[in-house]
């Protein structure tokens, strides 16, 4: 049976926020997405082009509603985010490993959000030998996959 982070990628549409003026997008994700066939949205209020696509300012502004969102800001802009995908009716929400709050933790269970935190998105999205392949294999050993 697929665990709940598994699952996340069973969604069509999805956008990633970041905000690339304080550190590099999450393209690794990004990228492993659009290379799954799925539709991907970029937010990042500091940018106007990810990767060569648009970047959206924020989720009011895609063209379109997402079934999932993950979230790879600065610690300080991550509640906030969850916020907004409440708001925006986002349930599925994936805040990237060593970037979650305890403040956006109980935001997102209060809103009834799906939450997947604690481990790394781009375990799930790319595929081969990589640090991110062990460190899959590492969290699979540990039952935390």
């Amino acid at each position: 049976m697929p665990s709940n982070y598994e699952t996340f990628f069973d969604h069509q549409r999805f956008a990633l926020v970041g905000r690339s003026a304080v550190k590099p997008f999450p393209l690794l994700s990004y990228r492993g997405l659009k290379r799954r066939g799925k539709t991907v949205y970029a937010i990042d209020p500091s940018a106007q082009e990810i990767d060569g696509d648009s970047a959206y300012p924020d989720l009011a502004a895609l063209p379109e509603a997402v079934d999932a969102l993950i979230i790879e800001v600065p610690k300080e802009e991550t509640r906030d985010w969850v916020a907004a995908a409440t708001q925006a009716g986002v349930h599925d929400v994936w805040i990237h490993m060593a970037h979650d709050t305890p403040e956006a933790i109980a935001l997102a269970k209060e809103s009834g959000i799906n939450l997947r935190t604690g481990t790394c998105a781009v375990m799930y999205v790319t595929r081969g030998l990589s640090y991110h392949s062990i460190h899959k294999a590492i969290m699979k050993l540990a039952g935390k996959y």
